[in-house]
């Protein structure tokens, strides 16, 4: 399986808001001794400043390797769909995106507000503690895609469900805006595992920063790193340089800081990367309609 010049890790954010906090991006290059470089425009970085440095990649042919910290689809293959019971409900993962992209036209910031808004979408989620839509599910924690349901079987995460929006670990919102941004993309940059990973250029995985936290020492990939020594311990781990000093160690700088890492550090193991690049769970449905996290195995 190809390796690549550079590795990235966005960590992602589903606040409606022109800058969201959450939004943070580490980059490092495969050669020996590279430093991660937390990578931050002017004021912070807003979602359609990411999809544009997505689309310079696609221009410019980079070699790169960039993991999305969000879930790119609703789980799909445990009812047979992502919406059973109406009538819009996409037949797979592009049919989604456009889907989700379509109803947010509206919403500012790349924001999804009006999906989980809108009439019939919003009966498949959780929205609080006495707002649970009728088609959620009788799961109290959720509909679960099939990497979900592996990832806890196998013990190696222990995803939330994408239709909870209740809570810190909801990650329905981060999820959606993701989709507006990968529908945008058109087909400019792969997507794995829905589409085949070319010889060059860049490719984008979805990712789950917990399972890089894990590999780098952290206890249960839980504990967050804010600090300069413990993120200099966790890249150690990884065999990777401390990067230049940063000016804060927030959650969001040094997960992507941390999973860049991992990504590059995965690529070094032959036996790892080929198991990561092809799970034995992963077949053609699951492929086609709801996709794998990098790194389950």
């Amino acid at each position: 399986m190809r390796r690549f010049q550079h590795y990235a890790c966005f960590d992602w954010s589903g606040q409606a808001v022109a800058r969201p906090k959450g939004l943070a991006l580490a980059t490092i290059a495969a050669a020996p001794g590279a430093q991660p470089v937390l990578v931050r425009p002017p004021g912070g970085w807003s979602r359609a400043a990411a999809l544009e440095w997505l689309l310079d990649l696609a221009r410019a042919g980079t070699d790169i390797l960039i993991g999305l910290d969000l879930s790119p689809t609703f789980p799909f293959i445990d009812a047979d769909g992502y919406f059973p019971g109406w009538d819009h409900s996409p037949g797979d993962a592009r049919e989604l995106w456009a889907l989700v992209d379509r109803l947010c036209s509206g919403d500012d910031h790349l924001a999804a507000s009006s999906f989980v808004q809108h009439a019939e979408a919003r009966r498949y989620f959780r929205h609080g503690k006495d707002d649970t839509g009728d088609r959620f599910g009788s799961l109290g924690t959720g509909r679960l895609r099939a990497v979900e349901h592996h990832q806890r079987k196998t013990r190696q995460a222990n995803s939330a469900s994408c239709f909870n929006l209740v809570g810190a670990a909801q990650v329905g919102k981060s999820s959606l805006t993701g989709m507006r941004v990968l529908n945008r993309l058109a087909g400019r940059i792969p997507i794995w595992p829905f589409d085949p990973v070319p010889q060059n250029g860049p490719v984008i995985v979805e990712i789950y920063t917990s399972i890089a936290a894990r590999a780098a020492g952290i206890a249960g990939g839980r504990s967050k790193v804010r600090d300069a020594a413990g993120l200099h311990q966790a890249l150690a781990a990884l065999d990777t340089a401390a990067p230049a000093p940063l000016a804060a160690h927030d959650d969001h700088s040094t997960d992507a800081i941390i999973t860049a890492a991992w990504l590059r550090h995965a690529a070094r193991d032959p036996e790892l990367w080929q198991t990561f690049w092809h799970p034995a769970a992963l077949d053609d449905t699951i492929r086609r309609t709801e996709g794998w996290t990098f790194g389950v195995k």
